[in-house]
């Protein structure tokens, strides 16, 4: 399988964030915003946490908090698992997969270069599977 890095070339280098200070209700916009199940947490250009709508929803809905009044800080997975640029994606599974996270910040030292979840993985896998079955139908054609 490729390396994380070929993921994020296809999105185009896009890195949607939350800070810290920011409300709940303002994450969660920024996530219906851009159709994102999560968002990495940045204190100027430091990676301090990940905000999903999994927080969220055992965090703030489930506890009757106020998104509005709730900071991101307060929900936020601070103790972030991350992956380099070279990480591969069937090590990306594996480790979402024992975890069971979603999302993945990709870091090159202390850089956040995006975050890849595992809808992209699941997608680049698809599209590997597909691209073989049309190489094995194109040479039995042949």
């Amino acid at each position: 399988m490729k390396p994380v890095s070929e993921l994020l070339k296809q999105r185009g280098g896009t890195l949607w964030h939350a800070r810290p200070d920011d409300s709940v209700f303002a994450a969660l916009e920024l996530l219906s915003q851009y159709e994102v199940g999560a968002l990495v947490v940045m204190s100027g250009a430091k990676l301090v946490g990940v905000v999903s709508e999994r927080d969220y929803t055992r965090k703030v809905a489930l506890q009757g908090r106020n998104s509005r009044e709730t900071r991101v800080a307060e929900i936020m997975t601070a103790q972030v698992l991350t992956v380099t640029p070279r990480t591969g994606t069937r090590a990306c599974m594996q480790l979402m997969s024992e975890r069971k996270i979603r999302h993945l910040p990709v870091l090159e030292g202390d850089t956040v270069l995006g975050m890849i979840s595992i809808r992209d993985i699941m997608d680049d896998i698809i599209a590997t599977h597909e691209a073989t079955i049309a190489q094995l139908e194109n040479y039995i054609q042949s």
